[in-house]
């Protein structure tokens, strides 16, 4: 008894200097039992406070979080490890729309890119394509590169109908040399989409990894959703009516390469835990890791089982 009333005295003052810390503001409120938030710490699991300052008993017990896949990646997570962690997302959403919808933002949006170029045309009779303007957008769809590219051959034909460039453009343009290395540093260990994304590396003089390129007039599921022919190649334009709702390179003055770009990135998005897992069960098998000796690896001298007795008992 006598042990209880000081555990009791020493409570009821422990509850007071509370009180006039949290008077003070130097320490938050206490939560209240209707809040059902998790409460921490070993000695505060098995009481819930209550509104007149007392404690009672929690009798529930604390369940314990599911164990799920992480689902960040480290910044040099290679694209068949990307692919693979598509998978397991697609798996643990057991292929609902909320599973798929969420799985995307949860992976790192950073990764991926979408370009799309306008070219004129130079040498002989204009038949020669080359960059007059480059665009690159985030996964979001924002705007991150956007500028017009003085070619390094005279232009002969501006294609203003198709390209939208004219002459006033140029006044503005960068040097191609210049916009090369720009836009290569924003593409490099990038997954870049883009819409027969050939024509635009062409553009660039430039050649990106095949494992980290999304071309999406080569994704059989966006043509198999629209309802039209899986080998076939279809525009841009075609998809994004068909699936998006949504017109574009409409009117008389030309392409937008922003929109372009923007509209692959939507495609692309709405397929791409289906597209990357396919792709992911397409990747050869990894190689068996090779079987090293322990007693050569320095690497395994970091196991319990080679640390000295008498100092793993010191250490715990």
């Amino acid at each position: 008894q006598g042990r209880s009333k000081k555990k009791s005295r020493k409570h009821q003052r422990f509850m007071e200097r509370r009180a006039l810390l949290e008077q003070k503001g130097l320490l938050s409120p206490c939560r209240r039992l209707g809040s059902q938030a998790p409460v921490a710490g070993p000695e505060a699991r098995s009481t819930l406070t209550k509104a007149g300052g007392t404690t009672a008993p929690c009798c529930g017990k604390v369940s314990k979080p599911k164990q799920n896949v992480s689902s960040s990646l480290s910044p040099s997570a290679s694209p068949d490890t990307i692919a693979r962690h598509h998978s397991v997302l697609l798996s643990q959403g057991n292929g609902s729309s909320k599973g798929v919808r969420m799985s995307s933002p949860l992976l790192r949006p950073g990764k991926y890119v979408a370009i799309d170029c306008e070219m004129v045309g130079t040498g002989p009779q204009g038949r020669l394509s080359e960059l007059a303007r480059c665009s690159v957008v985030n996964y979001e769809g924002d705007v991150i590169y956007d500028k017009y590219v003085q070619p390094e051959l005279p232009i002969v034909d501006y294609r203003t109908r198709w390209s939208g460039i004219t002459k006033q453009h140029m006044k503005s343009a960068i040097p191609f040399k210049a916009a090369q290395a720009e836009i290569l540093k924003i593409l490099k260990d990038k997954i870049v989409v883009g819409h027969a994304i050939h024509n635009d590396f062409q553009a660039l003089k430039y050649f990106h990894p095949k494992d980290r390129t999304r071309d999406t007039s080569r994704i059989p599921v966006l043509n198999q959703r629209a309802g039209l022919p899986v080998r076939a190649s279809v525009s841009l334009k075609s998809l994004a009516r068909h699936l998006l709702q949504k017109r574009i390179q409409v009117g008389c003055k030309g392409h937008s390469s922003v929109e372009d770009a923007q509209t692959a990135m939507e495609l692309y998005r709405l397929v791409e835990v289906q597209w990357e897992t396919e792709l992911a069960r397409s990747l050869p098998p990894r190689p068996p890791s090779p079987i090293t000796d322990p007693t050569t690896d320095s690497s395994q001298y970091m196991d319990d089982r080679y640390w000295p007795t008498d100092l793993m008992a010191s250490s715990l």
